[in-house]
């Protein structure tokens, strides 16, 4: 027990499987400390809201293991859920009521009232920027405005754990923006352990003190994003062909250069790990129209996120962002 409390989240081989055979978790083992963000990054169908439904007490795993600060999320659920905010994905205010109601409302669920439960509505009120609106219905407020309401909805009981399940999607890019400003200024604070899940690759990299990188329900990387990208050595090159080629003529002709590894053909684009990517580039162009594989277009940069779930998961994450039946995600 005592190494479990000295983590805010802990799950060890999570197992969930939905009717269809349709496996959304497959062993996936994660810890989160106090006073970081956690990152699950992953597509659609990864896995990333049947791991937050379980340790939120929503769902039951088929098997493994989970506690919230070295309290079982299976044999005690009701600790659990005094000790966690959820903001997850669709909105949980009431649309007819008043953004202020809504928060007193969400207090008396747990168990605060009087002058103490007034001072904190107010003060997430003015944090949240949303004090000239807390009187109007939630239906007038505008998308950002509901998710900075979804987020305080989650802070009123000052939990130890606050999990937002993809918080930005479908928010412009402004309010997309301000509600980054918004995670920074929460992970500032003193303790509060923040999980956050996402599809968003730059969003993760932004927001994520580490991160875990999901696929088919387990992860597959795990650090922190800087230290991710610097295990992939020199730079990342595109080559955006011009036809789509023969797969093996052109693997084997950049292949056959120094220097240059982890290639990765997908379509017309052809994409590999270079010590020396502005060397590289031209003796590729080079070997490849003389082949008569001219190339369009080339990109070389410093590793991203994307290169790092190209190395572990083996195909690029917008390959991977699909539909998924029978209910995982």
């Amino acid at each position: 027990m005592k190494q479990a409390a000295e983590h805010a989240v802990e799950a060890d081989s999570l197992v969930k499987t939905y009717p269809g055979g349709v496996t959304a978790l497959a062993g996936l083992s994660i810890t989160v400390r106090p006073g970081e963000v956690f990152g699950l990054l992953g597509p659609n169908g990864a896995g990333k809201s049947t791991t937050v439904n379980i340790l939120t007490t929503l769902v039951r795993p088929d098997s493994g293991t989970a506690s919230i600060a070295g309290h079982g999320i299976l044999s005690r659920p009701d600790q659990v859920r005094r000790l966690i905010g959820v903001v997850s994905q669709r909105s949980g205010a009431d649309p007819s009521a008043s953004g202020r109601d809504n928060l007193l409302l969400q207090g008396r669920l747990y168990g605060m009232g009087g002058p103490a439960l007034t001072r904190r509505v107010e003060e997430l009120l003015g944090r949240f920027d949303l004090g000239e609106a807390a009187g109007r219905p939630v239906r007038t407020y505008s998308g950002g405005m509901q998710r900075r309401l979804d987020v305080a909805l989650g802070l009123v009981h000052r939990p130890r754990v606050l999990f937002l399940d993809e918080p930005t999607t479908g928010l412009d890019p402004e309010a997309r923006a301000a509600m980054w400003e918004e995670i920074a200024r929460l992970a500032a604070g003193d303790s509060l352990a923040i999980l956050l899940t996402t599809h968003y690759l730059d969003e993760a990299d932004r927001l994520a003190s580490r991160l875990a990188i999901v696929d088919r329900g387990r992860v597959v990387a795990e650090g922190t994003p800087d230290g991710l990208k610097a295990e992939l050595r020199g730079d990342a090159v595109h080559l955006e062909l011009s036809e789509p080629p023969d797969e093996q003529e052109a693997r084997s002709l950049v292949e056959m250069l120094p220097g240059v590894r982890e290639i990765t053909l997908d379509g017309r684009r052809l994409s590999a790990r270079a010590d020396d990517g502005a060397a590289a580039v031209p003796v590729a162009i080079a070997a490849l129209d003389q082949a008569g594989m001219p190339v369009a277009a080339v990109t070389v940069a410093r590793p991203s996120l994307d290169d790092v779930y190209l190395r572990y998961a083996g195909r690029r994450f917008a390959q991977t962002d699909e539909p998924v039946a029978g209910g995982a995600r």
